[in-house]
């Protein structure tokens, strides 16, 4: 039986039991899972383990057309060193969300109406955090997503100046309570994350069932009670915490 092997003098792991996407299982390296017994780890616990890899064209290929609703976008690079000039290791780098969009699909179809992408190749976006499929073209990462896993458009270096996109709305989250209502100080470990934020930006809306917009009730200013594990999270510049979450994760407009 194929196996292929943690560490040194680890444990065998059955080939059968993980899932490889994108690569032949050869060409997938398992990192160290550190020091483990024999027969302490059963094959059972690791059924549900995912090895998830870049799939790498081929020189002989020069150009990558998306189909439909999809977009090709050139990730942007980590950040090597802080801003102090200080550099970063592997993993302390801040995996990248975001990138330049070099391809776009055809559009879709919305009932009978054609829907052309409204993201235009040379735009700067920002996408959800595990959208997309990865792909290692011409030296350089990749990823192919559909337009909708586009959280929205950014033409600066600070996630504050973000656009929403479709339904989508951009918030900046309320900062945290510091003290308890006794007035006690609470610790960061115990300063419970905020549901409740102010919206800085709307999206258009989402796409009705002829191919139209429909524009979103909520407005910029609006102060607003969202679900907790919804959307994704950012920092500004100046420290503050950003969210963007599709409409319908507000729960409730606040006043």
């Amino acid at each position: 039986m194929a196996a292929a092997q943690l560490g040194a003098s680890s444990v065998s792991v059955s080939v059968r039991s993980l899932s490889f996407e994108g690569l032949r299982p050869s060409t997938v390296k398992l990192a160290n899972f550190g020091t483990l017994k024999a027969g302490g780890v059963s094959q059972r616990s690791l059924r549900g383990l995912v090895v998830k890899a870049a799939t790498v064209v081929s020189p002989k290929y020069t150009s990558i057309k998306p189909l439909g609703d999809r977009v090709l976008v050139k990730v942007k690079v980590a950040e090597e060193k802080t801003d102090g000039g200080i550099l970063l290791p592997t993993s302390a780098q801040n995996k990248p969300q975001g990138g330049e969009v070099v391809a776009v699909g055809e559009g879709k179809t919305v009932g009978k109406t054609k829907v052309d992408i409204s993201i235009k190749t040379g735009t700067q976006v920002v996408y959800s955090k595990y959208a997309g499929t990865e792909v290692e073209f011409n030296g350089s990462s990749h990823l192919i997503l559909k337009e909708d896993d586009i959280v929205g458009v950014l033409e600066t270096d600070d996630i504050k100046d973000l656009k929403p996109l479709n339904d989508r709305v951009f918030i900046k989250v309320a900062e945290a309570e510091e003290k308890t209502a006794g007035g006690l100080l609470l610790t960061e470990a115990a300063k419970e994350k905020p549901s409740i934020g102010t919206i800085v930006a709307v999206g258009p809306g989402p796409l009705d069932e002829e191919g139209n917009r429909k524009p979103l009730s909520l407005s910029p200013g609006n102060t607003v009670l969202y679900s907790k594990y919804a959307g994704n999270d950012f920092k500004g510049n100046d420290g503050s915490i950003y969210i963007a979450l599709r409409a319908s994760d507000v729960m409730a407009v606040l006043s």
